[in-house]
């Protein structure tokens, strides 16, 4: 039986003296430790060797004919291809002065003549750990400069994407605000015509406040950069939750009419009209909900917002009363509640439901949407200091719920504009001149068409070079300026402007109209020499208020009606106490209470719309009362009404 031993080279070593025997022994001890060994008996050779070799170590003795051992070393020491590899003297000399030159000159360790073995051996393993040590270290640097490199080819691809993004941002703020300005800017005008009906001017109204949460979404899209990087910051102020929800049912309405779905808001009795919290968030937040409802409910379908203050949180009196005025400063957490009976969504989708541009198999098919609406949804959540949850059952409808702190603020504090339009210029004013700039007509005419009725004198110019030239024969009071436009922009025209007018008394007030979305133009928007400046889309009495700044322009106004501050919204159907029911079912027969109450445990919506039918004429006001928490879904609480009337 053979045995067969693989052979693990443990190291090159070259020995280098002049004694035969002393090679002998070394080479013999060596190589039966696994060494790889080779010999050679001068320095000449022991050069050409280590060039030719590359041994891994050198054992090297000093006295030797020609050359001695300190010679070779310092040429191996001065050749880069040999200038690391280690060198051990064997020598028998053993002054400290011999001791002191053989490391001077490069070497690593010193071994005194007659030697032991083991003490050999010892070093030369010790040395060649240092050395595989040193290569791994070497290596690792490499690894690691590469990885730098790599890095920061990385870094400078995304600072390219980074410019990419933030140059597509712009253009694209661009070409989606300009349009956006025209269509407000038209309502507007067409809110003037004394000749429409009320109802087309409400119509006029809705899409206003519309295209304002357009303009919000846009806003939210092109700044989703600013969410990733997490400087997305609270705008905490007092507003009116009702007003907020009473506007977003009347928004949802119209829709759902033409799919003929119910939609029905709720608001339990206790949860506080005015709340101090980031108004503009939370409605992107319910829009993004209430949309999605929509989108993927079928026609005749149902959908429901419910409003409460979760059940942890301390609890203000049941009265409707309190709310208007409540001084409450503990913090709330209220739960919005959107649940719709929609096509569900699958649970292998509901992990990945929140993330940037993802989009269930329904919203693929919608072929409708970005994919960020859940995504910006949950960021604004979080920011409010909530949290957002979901349930779904494919075929049946989904469920999200999310709170947000607030705290309870009071009417005082909501800042109510003063309802009032301009509807022309003070007697006794000079005939102001005003000058619109833009190369988009849709956007100069209607500057022409908010001014011109009201009694300022309006011209056109299209570009920065018939601007400068308007300038120049006109000398307008004020210049409504586009920054970007063809043939001459904004800035040159400015900057033009700026300049003749060092040469004559005149000076034009110049606002700039911007597009921009980011806040760093301002700073070069004034430097460049313009007053002031509007982002598109603007509201007509920006530009009034702007012009009276700095004109001092004196309007004539017409009061705007308005609904009364504090005014309960229509849907708060569960505002109604205990005791209101409480009186009423005590007067029905207590078989058809009973028969209620147990269509009500048997979740058996259309039995209990029949009982209800049954006594629509004998007793109305309860019939309606019940009617509502119906179409609220609310079996619960017509179960818990009725369970109390029976006993």
């Amino acid at each position: 039986m053979t045995t067969n031993t693989i052979e693990v080279n443990k190291g090159n070593i070259l020995i280098v003296d002049d004694t035969p025997e002393n090679l002998q022994v070394l080479s013999a001890t060596l190589s039966d430790r696994g060494y790889k060994v080779r010999g050679v008996i001068n320095g000449k050779m022991a050069i050409r060797a280590a060039r030719s070799g590359s041994p891994d170590l050198i054992l090297l003795d000093i006295k030797m004919p020609e050359m001695d051992g300190y010679e070779v070393c310092t040429q191996l020491k001065a050749d880069p291809k040999t200038s690391e590899i280690p060198v051990i003297f064997i020598s028998a000399l053993d002054e400290v002065l011999d001791k002191v030159t053989a490391f001077q000159v490069g070497g690593v360790d010193y071994v005194t003549k007659p030697f032991h073995v083991a003490e050999v051996l010892a070093r030369i393993e010790h040395q060649l750990t240092i050395q595989r040590l040193k290569k791994q270290l070497l290596d690792r640097n490499k690894e690691l400069q590469e990885e730098i490199i790599e890095r920061k080819k990385a870094e400078e691809a995304a600072a390219a994407a980074s410019l990419a993004k933030s140059q597509f941002v712009a253009n694209m703020s661009h070409e989606l605000r300009t349009p956006l300005n025209a269509i407000l800017g038209f309502t507007q005008v067409m809110s003037r015509d004394s000749l429409l009906s009320h109802e087309n001017l409400e119509n006029l109204r809705i899409i206003n406040r519309s295209g304002q949460h357009l303009l919000e979404l846009i806003n939210d899209v092109l700044d989703l950069s600013k969410i990733e990087a997490g400087i997305i910051s609270l705008d905490e102020r007092s507003f009116d939750l009702y007003q907020l929800l009473d506007s977003l049912e009347e928004m949802f309405q119209i829709k759902a009419e033409t799919k003929k779905m119910q939609v029905r808001f709720s608001v339990q009795a206790n949860v506080p009209q005015y709340i101090k919290a980031d108004e503009k968030k939370l409605r992107v937040c319910l829009i993004n909900l209430l949309g999605n409802a929509m989108k993927f409910t079928h026609d005749g379908g149902r959908i429901w917002l419910r409003v409460s203050v979760e059940s942890n949180q301390p609890q203000q009196p049941a009265e409707p009363e309190s709310h208007p005025n409540s001084t409450s400063v503990e913090p709330l957490l209220i739960l919005f509640e959107v649940e719709d009976t929609g096509i569900g969504i699958a649970t292998a989708e509901i992990d990945t439901l929140f993330d940037a541009f993802v989009q269930t198999q329904a919203g693929i098919k919608a072929a409708d949407g970005t994919g960020l609406g859940l995504t910006i949804t949950k960021k604004y959540v979080q920011i409010m200091g909530g949290d957002i949850w979901v349930k779904s059952v494919l075929g049946e409808g989904t469920s999200f719920k999310f709170n947000i702190r607030v705290c309870a603020a009071i009417s005082s504090e909501i800042t109510v504009a003063t309802l009032q339009r301009v509807i022309g210029l003070e007697a006794n004013q000079p005939v102001y001149r005003i000058l619109a700039v833009d190369d988009n007509q849709e956007n100069r005419r209607l500057l022409v068409k908010m001014l011109q009725p009201i009694g300022f004198e309006v011209r056109e110019a299209e570009n920065g070079y018939q601007a400068v030239e308007l300038w120049e024969s006109w000398q307008p009071h004020l210049i409504w300026l586009d920054t970007r436009m063809p043939v001459m922009d904004g800035f040159e025209a400015v900057r033009q402007i700026r300049g003749k007018e060092k040469q004559t008394q005149w000076r034009t007030v110049i606002i700039a109209l911007t597009a921009s979305t980011f806040e760093e133009k301002k700073g070069d928007i004034i430097a460049v020499g313009c007053d002031d400046f509007v982002r598109k889309p603007f509201q007509e009495q920006i530009l009034f208020d702007k012009m009276a700044c700095y004109l001092g322009v004196r309007y004539l106004y017409q009061e705007l009606p308005r609904l009364p501050a504090g005014a309960l919204p229509r849907y708060c159907v569960s505002e109604k106490p205990d005791s209101f029911f409480g009186g009423l079912l005590a007067q029905m027969p207590q078989s058809w209470v009973q028969e209620l109450y147990d269509a009500a445990n048997d979740v058996n919506e259309e039995l209990a719309i029949q009982l209800v039918d049954r006594i629509w004429e004998s007793h109305p006001t309860l019939a309606e009362a019940l009617k509502d928490l119906l179409a609220d879904y609310r079996l619960d609480k017509i179960m818990d009404l009725t369970q109390s009337s029976l006993k």
